[in-house]
């Protein structure tokens, strides 16, 4: 179990996009952050990590699966509440539908709390 004080302490002032965190029940709260750690641990083997890291790749998960976007995830294109409208681009957390590896999703600065360099890959374009 997770101690949710302080990891909503630290979440608060440390992640910038923290509201569908903070705003999740104590249940939410404890699998994203179960999924960030074993997330993080089967991608960075062998290096001690931080709790804080766990937040911060929590932070982010509650945000890439909140309501709205779970909806894109699942296919739906657009859709409008009361005059409020939302249209998605392609690709949130799939590609071709086929669930994307979660790892993809940790923030740059987890890798920078870790001393890891993240791997980026070229991308051709043609001018």
């Amino acid at each position: 179990m997770w101690n949710l004080t302080e990891a909503n302490d630290y979440i608060k002032f440390n992640a910038i996009d923290n509201e569908d965190f903070l705003d999740a029940d104590d249940d939410r709260k404890q699998m994203l952050l179960n999924v960030s750690k074993r997330t993080i641990d089967r991608k960075f083997k062998d290096i001690e990590i931080p709790n804080e890291a766990y937040y911060l790749f929590g932070a982010s998960l509650g945000a890439i699966f909140n309501d709205t976007n779970k909806m894109a995830q699942q296919g739906v294109a657009s859709f409008g509440v009361s005059g409020i409208n939302f249209t998605f681009k392609d690709g949130i957390g799939s590609k071709n539908g086929a669930p994307v590896d979660l790892a993809g999703f940790i923030p740059d600065e987890v890798y920078e709390m870790l001393g890891v360099s993240r791997a980026r890959t070229a991308k051709w374009t043609v001018l």
